[in-house]
């Protein structure tokens, strides 16, 4: 057995270093990825959602009901963004994901308080996600309080020993129970598919230039559309696949509501399969081998993961965060899923987040087209 050789070990680190730096993109993915955990778990992550939207239907404009909005919209928990005007408006509201919370103010309210009957104040949330309501529903009775202690002197100084000056009462919409696996389960769904479609589907392609295979579809008159076209067709029966098995699991196994169209959900998640498809043939046509396809894919997955709202509140998250959450397809995809299946959303609805993933489609597509190298050149 020959010696360890100093000399030859140098030689390999040496090859491994100039390998490193041809390879750029794989060495731009390790430094990356690790940056963008960090910047996202490190400033884009929050458990405890601050400045909601809220929209308030008030029938009364008394001094008291000012100050209960006042006194929302200068907590951290509330961002009073809309002065409803009729139920259907607000309604409306929260089955399209607009607002977080409803409070609705009856008439009579400042007269009530004054006279110590306790008031019923009408809080509403959008329970799709528990854990984005949970904080700002445990500090409202102190908030409103605080809110109405300036105006509770003199004579109605008694209203601030006693119980409460309003009642308040809650009630969490489309998931009354706070169950976890309502929110979580449908999400998968999205999460699942923007893995195995963009992943296999960049593999697929990456796979065929390194066996040379792509060099004979070249030498054919086919077109790039028709290429991109055609790798995609029959991934998107897999992607329904996939889509059969978890719904099923979610009704048998966790017992997920089914309020709306299943037909519906159906007809627009071709959007979405189409969009994750379209990104993975995009990445193969920039990938040289299925390594970095791999690693790629995981770039564009990390993020969508993070900052869609599967495993962290949507409305948490610092503001640049949101903007670029709502660029993903998977942020506008969840609230589509969510919407159908927990609050029964129709098509009028489920459009307003269809389009955005349209959107995303279409201009990758056209990226996709546009960097398809029709030679191997």
């Amino acid at each position: 057995m020959k010696s360890f050789s100093w000399a030859r070990f140098k030689a390999v680190v040496h090859k491994e270093f100039v390998q490193m730096r041809r390879d750029r993109l794989t060495f731009a993915m390790l430094i990356g990825i690790p940056l963008v955990q960090l910047v996202l778990f490190g400033y884009a992550i929050n458990a405890d959602p601050r400045h909601l939207p809220t929209a308030v239907l008030s029938a009364d404009n008394s001094p008291y009901s000012r100050a209960v909005v006042a006194a929302m919209q200068n907590s951290d928990y509330f961002k009073v963004c809309e002065h409803a005007s009729s139920r259907e408006q607000v309604r409306e509201m929260l089955l399209r994901g607009d607002v977080q919370f409803v409070i609705t103010i009856p008439e009579q309210f400042g007269r009530d308080v004054v006279r110590g009957r306790r008031p019923v104040l009408l809080v509403e949330a959008d329970a799709t996600d528990p854990v984005a309501t949970g904080g700002a529903l445990k500090n409202l009775p102190q908030i409103i309080e605080r809110g109405l202690e300036p105006l509770l002197q003199g004579p109605l100084e008694h209203l601030r020993r006693g119980p409460a000056p309003v009642t308040l009462r809650a009630h969490a919409e489309f998931n009354p129970e706070a169950e976890t696996q309502y929110n979580i389960v449908p999400g998968l769904m999205g999460t699942i598919l923007t893995l195995t479609l963009t992943m296999i589907t960049s593999l697929a392609m990456t796979r065929e230039r390194e066996r040379g295979t792509m060099e004979n579809l070249l030498t054919t008159p086919v077109r790039p559309l028709e290429v991109t076209t055609g790798k995609i067709l029959p991934f998107v029966m897999v992607g329904y696949l996939q889509m059969f098995l978890i719904l099923a699991a979610s009704y048998l196994l966790f017992g997920v509501p089914m309020h709306g169209s299943v037909i519906l959900l159906l007809a627009l998640t071709v959007i979405f399969i189409g969009a994750n498809l379209s990104v993975g043939v995009t990445i193969s046509t920039m990938a040289r081998n299925q390594l970095q396809a791999v690693q790629m894919s995981i770039f564009f997955f990390l993020p969508s993961l993070l900052l869609s709202g599967f495993m962290f509140p949507f409305r948490g998250m610092p503001q640049w965060a949101q903007y670029i959450g709502s660029i993903l397809p998977l942020t506008h995809y969840l609230r589509l899923i969510r919407g159908i299946l927990l609050k029964g959303n129709g098509l009028t609805e489920s459009l307003y987040h269809a389009w955005p993933i349209l959107l995303f489609w279409v201009l990758v597509v056209l990226l996709g087209l546009k960097s398809f190298r029709q030679t191997l050149d």
